[in-house]
């Protein structure tokens, strides 16, 4: 589809592959997931962990590539995204809850995040905050409530390790510093849920003026012991109806000559 002499070292995408937003799972097998709830779709790219479709959803232009498991390479999407002409990215995952109100197969929707990732600090000081864009969080709201699914909106935890740095036993038992107390002070912080990514997708896209956000759906919850892989495509349906009204909300902003979408532009 696109201009071969620009292809990305990593995703193999070039200019005119990708749409400007574009949703980030992490598992390659979730791409299909994500495509099932659009109107069409066409893969365009797939190497590595790193799988990329494009299509349309309610009439709005959207892509989906599958990042793999971790900030690292997960920024690597980003990167390359962004360098073919994306703008907005929407990670659609799934995360573990901290608190016990919180159900198996609710969404949660970050606002924020805690950088306990290494990613990100390669790129920033470890003060700068890790801040989803309005309009997306907004958008992942209303998709959200216009399709019935229960949800949470709130810090997110990103980490490296999904065991010690989640305060999950490692190997033989192996316990990290400070796994003891990690879980019941998140809570005291009012932390809703631990994942792997979303940290970084949010601090690259603010570094490089891009907007981002994040919805996961509740596998496990850490404090009830509950786990069950339910509700795996809701996050991604958010997602994806979320771009479809980022796409309106866009176009509302613009027709009304305002510098950013607010809550007077209706929908």
């Amino acid at each position: 589809m696109g201009d071969h002499t620009d292809r990305q070292y990593h995703l193999e995408v070039a200019p005119g592959d990708v749409a400007e937003t574009v949703l980030l799972p992490g598992d390659p097998a979730r791409v299909d997931v994500v495509t099932d709830y659009w109107d069409d779709a066409e893969m365009v790219a797939s190497h590595r962990e790193y799988r990329t479709a494009t299509g349309t959803h309610d009439g709005a232009p959207l892509s989906v590539t599958s990042t793999g498991i971790g900030s690292p390479s997960a920024s690597i999407a980003v990167e390359e995204l962004a360098r073919v002409g994306a703008e907005t990215f929407i990670r659609v995952g799934s995360c573990g809850a901290i608190h016990p109100e919180m159900a198996v197969g609710d969404l949660v929707i970050t606002t924020g995040a805690v950088r306990g990732e290494g990613t990100s600090d390669e790129y920033v000081r470890a003060e700068y905050p890790a801040v989803a864009d309005h309009a997306v969080v907004s958008a992942l709201i209303a998709a959200a409530e216009r399709l019935g699914y229960d949800y949470h909106c709130g810090v997110t935890l990103s980490t490296d390790s999904f065991y010690a740095g989640q305060a999950r036993p490692g190997f033989e038992g192996f316990e990290a510093p400070g796994s003891e107390t990690l879980l019941d002070d998140l809570r005291g912080a009012n932390v809703k849920n631990i994942e792997m990514e979303a940290s970084a997708v949010l601090t690259l896209a603010n570094v490089y003026g891009l907007r981002a956000g994040a919805v996961c759906t509740v596998f496990a919850n850490r404090t009830t012991g509950e786990f069950r892989t339910e509700g795996e495509g809701r996050a991604a349906e958010v997602g994806g109806l979320a771009a479809a009204l980022l796409h309106r909300m866009d176009e509302r902003r613009d027709e009304g000559g305002a510098d950013a979408w607010h809550a007077d532009l209706s929908l």
